[in-house]
């Protein structure tokens, strides 16, 4: 039986109907078995072949065709919005139900209102949980929300499903007090970190005892069996009282963002946000992978509105790839948001793009505007390439940043990890004549690729408050908005007679004018900051150089000076005098207390109050802290160098 949520009038059936499915649960410990009148989900394969395509991926799957057998496992009120733990079918696989959990939210007032709510699909990403934060904060900005728990985890007040609670769901555990109602993959296996088999790998489109198909089969991979999930969900959403069907729109982070890149195929969907995946796992060994669950794959099928949000070092949604997807989806509506040296988070003026996004496509209420237009000149007078970008000025523009680099490359793979994270993107200050914002890209190697975009920050009219990647709160007062990355081959470079202009250089950072564009946090109300300027080769040390820093501080500190994995902690006195710091490779000491070799490999360098070293991978132990919390003002810096001197080398000899 199918149960409309929403509406007081059913809600004391409701609860006996939730009460008796609950009794009737806990007698199968979790694992409901199917009656001989109910055939599986989906078909047989046809002649034992694996699907060969996305069509035949999904051949006879119909998201409506099922009951839903809705469960409330939890229901609360906070902040004027009501909210909800359910469990509702995701299919029948192998002759055994699958139930999917997830946390509801939507505004209370909609049912007096009697008012149809724009809906959202939020899908979490591996490691993370269904949380009850982004129902509450969506409710609050009129939406209905349903938070996917596809790896069984919850986050909610008085219902925490770790993989602890997950594993004694597992083993129906029903006498444990930390015993919940979780998701249950019946006979197949669509947990993530851990599986419920100690053999699945989630990716793999292998056959396995807990595979539905004994082929190698798309349908055998978790992501398929989340993405058909997650378009059960839209079915869950569109069958709420107080949903329009025809609002619905999908969203996700991480392992997130590929598996909304999968739902928005759904012809239901009428706008999508994935962040940080859903661009670059087109990279598989296997051909049945990369035909039928590849990214490409399914972006050919999006015709709904897109915005991606792809920082331009996150190692999972990797920026190169992001051409190739806006070529491949069918959708002319879309946007990108790109920020520079992020990997994997973001900050607010980027994460508010999603919100936004879905208040122009589903609620009207606010339009964002175009892509901005960019051209890159090769061929110049002086042989140094220029960008320019046209931005749209339907709203006002606050500022046009144009960033680029040369460490990007060509078909990028998962095993180029160190170079997607830590490539450095130059800041070319950009200047403003009648519209067109115009800078100069000198470079230093043209035998290594160009790439370059353009990010414009618009002001709001109004703050926009949600939560973001990781479920942390936010407030927006500005927003960004990214051209199209543009790349360029080394044999063009050489043939539009492009000359290296960029000279090698000892200063790192005089910490003038807008040197935080090439610096990044992810907590900008905080003055600790990180670079990977010396992962850039502008910035080799030289042999025996020493790391130098000037320092004004008001009080007496501690400066935490991190390199990698490695920390150096240095007093700092205090007062109204620059003291000069001198650092060698020896003075950086990491979790081990293993000195840094040298200088070679450095891939990102932090200012800092206090941090936390992390043991290495086969080491164990708690984080150790460095540091301590900074007293008084932030910190005034200069003169960031490489410091060469006869002494430093004598030293280094005599060690």
């Amino acid at each position: 039986m199918n149960q409309k949520l929403a509406g007081p009038a059913a809600l004391n059936e409701e609860r006996l109907l939730n009460l008796l499915k609950l009794l009737s649960v806990a007698v199968l410990i979790g694992c409901s078995v199917v009656s001989g009148q109910e055939t599986d989900t989906l078909p047989s394969l046809k002649d034992g072949e694996s699907p060969r395509n996305f069509a035949e991926m999904w051949a006879g799957f119909d998201p409506r065709a099922e009951p839903l057998e809705i469960e409330v496992l939890k229901e609360w009120q906070e902040e004027g919005v009501a909210l909800r733990i359910v469990r509702f079918r995701i299919g029948v696989f192998k002759g055994q139900t699958a139930r999917l959990a997830a946390v509801f939210g939507y505004p209370r007032d909609a049912v007096e209102k009697k008012t149809k709510l724009p809906g959202l699909v939020q899908i979490h990403g591996g490691g993370q949980y269904a949380d009850y934060k982004a129902c509450l904060a969506n409710a609050k900005r009129g939406y209905a929300t349903v938070s996917l728990a596809w790896a069984g985890r919850i986050s909610a007040p008085d219902f925490r499903v770790s993989p602890a609670e997950v594993k004694l769901f597992w083993d129906g555990r029903t006498d444990d007090p930390q015993y919940r109602l979780t998701t249950d993959w019946g006979a197949v296996d669509g947990y993530h970190a851990p599986g419920r088999n100690a053999g699945n790998q989630f990716p793999s489109a292998k056959a396995a005892a807990w595979t539905l198909d004994q082929v190698e089969s798309p349908r055998n991979s978790g992501w398929f069996l989340c993405a058909l999930a997650a378009r059960r969900a839209l079915t869950f959403l569109e069958q709420q009282t107080i949903v329009d069907p025809d609002r619905l729109g999908v969203y996700g982070h991480s392992m997130g963002g590929k598996l909304t890149v999968m739902t928005a195929t759904d012809s239901r969907v009428k706008a999508a946000a994935p962040s940080c995946g859903g661009i670059s796992d087109r990279d598989s060994d296997s051909e049945v992978f990369r035909s039928t669950v590849g990214d490409d794959v399914s972006l050919k099928q999006i015709s709904c509105p897109i915005v991606f949000l792809s920082p331009a070092n996150d190692f999972h949604g990797r920026i190169g790839d992001l051409p190739a997807a806006i070529r491949e989806i069918a959708s002319t509506d879309w946007r990108v948001t790109c920020s520079p040296h992020h990997n994997h988070q973001d900050t607010a003026e980027y994460e508010v793009a999603t919100m936004l996004w879905f208040d122009q496509h589903l609620k009207k209420t606010f339009t964002l505007p175009q892509t901005p237009e960019s051209r890159l000149q090769l061929k110049t007078d002086d042989g140094v390439p220029r960008f320019e970008v046209w931005p749209d000025r339907s709203k006002p523009v606050l500022s046009v940043d144009i960033f680029y680099t040369q460490q990007g490359k060509a078909n990028e793979r998962p095993e180029d990890r160190e170079i997607t994270m830590h490539r450095f993107w130059h800041h070319a200050p950009a200047v403003n004549a009648n519209g067109a914002w115009a800078a100069k890209l000198p470079i230093q190697d043209v035998d290594k690729p160009l790439w370059v975009y353009a990010n414009v920050v618009y002001q709001l009219d109004n703050p926009v408050s949600g939560v973001g990647y990781y479920y942390g709160d936010y407030t927006a007062r500005t927003f960004n908005l990214s051209s199209l990355l543009k790349t360029v081959a080394p044999d063009e470079l050489v043939a539009a007679g492009v000359r290296e202009s960029l000279e090698s250089s000892l200063l790192i950072e005089d910490f003038q004018g807008e040197w935080e564009k090439e610096w990044f946090t992810y907590k900008p109300a905080e003055w600790p900051r990180a670079t990977h300027k010396l992962f850039d080769p502008t910035w080799k040390a030289p042999p025996n150089a020493g790391l130098a820093l000037d320092v004004l501080a008001a009080q007496p500190n501690i400066l935490v000076v991190l390199i990698d994995e490695h920390a150096a902690e240095v007093p700092v006195k205090g007062g109204d005098a620059w003291q000069q710091i001198l650092l060698r490779p020896q003075d950086f000491r990491d979790y081990a207390d293993e000195a840094l070799p040298n200088w070679s490999h450095i891939s990102r360098l932090k200012l800092g109050d206090a941090d936390r070293l992390r043991p290495a991978r086969g080491q164990s132990g708690p984080p150790r802290l460095v540091g301590k919390h900074w007293q008084g003002p932030a910190p005034r810096f200069r003169n960031l160098r490489w410091h060469v001197s006869p002494q430093l080398s004598e030293e280094d000899d005599q060690r």
